[in-house]
């Protein structure tokens, strides 16, 4: 069992996909805690975007539209997931707040801070999903292993991204 947030999933329609019960409720757990990382993160980067200044901001700006962008694709597919294997998708902000491992910045600081941030937060969401994709292999769930997997890389190379835009 991984280390991950989770609440109970709430099963809204029973499915016959081949993986049992109580292993699609465990997936859906994860991919709550998923979404819930996903969701926290994508504000927070919105935040930056809205509020970074300095002698980079047009670089720091348009970079980070570009990963809101692509983590706005990645809720609506986590979620749709979710659905598709037989669970209701949360949907409270609160729900989001208390299930992520990123946590809401407390001060935006300078925008080396600000990135310094995102990237750890990039690699928080990598990591916890980098379990999921073995618990979803586990049960022989490919899609959503396969799924969390591309995930992975993206938050890997936004991680990249960040650190590198960071440096001195």
């Amino acid at each position: 069992m991984s280390n991950l947030k989770t609440k109970p999933a709430v099963e809204s329609v029973p499915v016959n996909i081949g993986i049992e019960g109580k292993d699609r409720k465990h997936l859906a757990e994860l991919l709550e805690s998923a979404l819930a990382n996903t969701y926290v993160l994508y504000a927070k980067i919105q935040g930056v975007h809205w509020n970074v200044a300095g002698p980079n901001f047009y670089g720091i700006h348009k970079m980070t539209e570009e990963q809101y962008g692509d983590l706005a694709e990645s809720i609506d597919e986590l979620a749709e997931r979710i659905r598709a294997i037989g669970y209701l998708a949360p949907t409270q902000l609160a729900t989001f707040l208390k299930m992520s491992q990123i946590k809401e910045a407390a001060e935006l600081g300078d925008a080396r801070a600000m990135l310094e941030t995102l990237a750890q937060d990039h690699q928080t969401v990598a990591k916890n999903l980098r379990a999921a994709v073995k618990e979803a292999e586990e049960v022989d769930d490919v899609f959503t292993a396969d799924m969390l997997t591309a995930r992975i890389g993206s938050h890997e190379k936004f991680a990249w991204m960040l650190r590198a835009s960071a440096a001195r």
